[in-house]
């Protein structure tokens, strides 16, 4: 009882230290108007590289991602962060050079200048707030509540675990935007992946580094038909998996574009795509392959249960202090990029152009914790958090995939025509999930898109009477708007 109160004791001053430097950071900025959209959605433009990175690589690796991945118990899930680096580098070389042309502050407004039509701007937004809401913001917290519970065998219920994530990882977006939401994710993880190798290497270590026994299926990237990753999967819907999730999804995204410039965003991007090829890989997979050694099946238990077998007492309570700061700064900036897509796409839009926007914020956030944390409930009987993560997030990611590829790469499509084919997608994924599955899921990801997009060519030619003309057609370049 003495050590466990030792231990929360330390994960409790880290996270209070951690907290700390951010707002000493945040005080030295000094924005013109820290009420507009721009210094608290996007840090005024004046995040380096370094912040960037590291609140890129903190919003996406949280408890989902340790736990989720480590809880397969095999090598193949692996090929989920190798493909990442693919979609890093679309973000940085295709993408970001468009939404600095046209000076966005949401990944929405393009779709806005492209098709010229605020309503299929308000729709993916829609659409994207439905994702965090649903999936995202409550499975980050029940997977940290897990793995609290898990790590120290607590007896707390899980949902008080959850109330007590939110409400402190509300407090960063709500108190100080964009700005320390970045700040507190790069200080966090140079805290997490630090310990996560020490993991790597102390579980290892328990099994001498000898993974004999281990069945050659768990060691293998080339996954078969019944793999997480089957390989041939990662010649159709992968790449545009991670296309959709690091060039298009706010959350990610919306760090990428508060750098002073171009060149200082695609350094930040670069810096985070090695972090995810040399780092990330080994921290997600390892410890995993290891627990199947030590305790057999566990599932998402096994993250959680190695790290309390074999991180020394003295360290555990600082690693659960970098497992917490990684809840909160995956679920922090959550919250703030789903804030920005409904003041800037929705209220603005069609509501008041010019509304106090943090106090608009921090009402939209308030509400979003506390649906959040309700439905935290309906994820504990999950078998494979990230598998059920990846297979729903097919749902939207496809369709609005289709939205910014129809919006790029053709002109003259009516935007009606855009909504039709997302509402026609997000119809046949829930047909291939639901009720008909032919082949795995990430094949299917690949067909609801470019059947996707052909649907709403067809609608536009058929219905709309306009023809799209590609972007290479009479000279024109990528990210030029669309004609009349």
């Amino acid at each position: 009882m003495e050590l466990q109160l030792t231990q929360i004791g330390v994960c409790i001053g880290i996270t209070a230290l951690i907290a700390g430097f951010t707002i000493w950071k945040c005080m030295q900025a000094k924005p013109a108007n820290s009420d507009s959209t721009n210094d608290y959605f996007l840090a005024g433009k004046t995040l380096s590289w370094v912040f960037i990175a590291g609140s890129i690589t903190l919003t996406n690796l949280s408890t989902d991602q340790l736990v989720g991945m480590n809880g397969n118990q095999l090598a193949n899930i692996v090929l989920w962060e190798l493909a990442a680096v693919g979609g890093l580098m679309i973000l940085a070389f295709v993408f970001l050079p468009i939404y600095y042309r046209h000076d966005c502050t949401t990944t929405t407004e393009l779709l806005e200048k492209r098709f010229k039509n605020k309503d299929i701007r308000a729709v993916i937004a829609v659409l994207f707030l439905l994702g965090n809401i649903f999936i995202y913001l409550p499975i980050l917290l029940y997977t940290g509540s897990l793995f609290m519970k898990s790590m120290f065998g607590l007896d707390t219920d899980i949902l008080v675990l959850s109330v007590i994530f939110a409400v402190v990882g509300a407090a960063y977006a709500i108190f100080g935007g964009l700005r320390a939401v970045a700040v507190s994710d790069t200080y966090s993880g140079v805290l997490l992946l630090g310990l996560s190798l020490v993991v790597v290497w102390l579980a290892l270590s328990a099994v001498g580094f000898d993974l004999s026994g281990i069945p050659a299926e768990r060691l293998t990237l080339i996954g078969g038909d019944e793999a997480p990753v089957p390989w041939h999967t990662l010649l159709t819907g992968m790449i545009f998996i991670q296309t959709f999730y690091w060039s298009t999804n706010q959350t990610i995204t919306q760090r990428a574009m508060a750098a002073p410039t171009l060149r200082e965003a695609q350094k930040g991007v670069f810096a985070a795509a090695a972090i995810r090829l040399l780092i990330v890989p080994p921290i997600v997979v390892l410890p995993g392959i290891v627990s199947y050694k030590l305790y057999g099946d566990i599932g998402d238990q096994a993250y959680g249960r190695i790290v309390g077998d074999v991180l020394p007492a003295w360290l555990s309570g600082a690693f659960a202090a970098a497992i917490a700061a990684a809840v909160l700064t995956s679920y922090n900036s959550v919250l703030n990029s789903s804030a920005a897509l409904y003041v800037c796409d929705i209220h603005e839009k069609y509501i008041d152009a010019k509304p106090r926007v943090k106090r608009l914020s921090s009402w939209i956030s308030i509400g979003l914790v506390v649906v959040s944390v309700f439905l935290v409930p309906i994820y504990q009987g999950a078998d494979s958090i990230i598998n059920l993560v990846q297979q729903l997030n097919g749902l939207l990611s496809m369709p609005i995939l289709s939205v910014f590829i129809v919006g790029l790469l053709f002109r003259n499509v009516d935007a009606r025509a855009a909504i039709l084919g997302l509402i026609f997608g997000v119809g046949l994924y829930s047909f291939f999930i639901f009720q008909w599955t032919p082949l795995h899921y990430i094949h299917l990801m690949f067909i609801t898109l470019w059947a996707t997009v052909g649907f709403a060519l067809a609608v536009n030619r058929l219905v709309f009477g306009r023809t799209a003309i590609p972007f290479w057609v009479r000279g024109k370049e990528l990210g030029d708007a669309p004609a009349e």
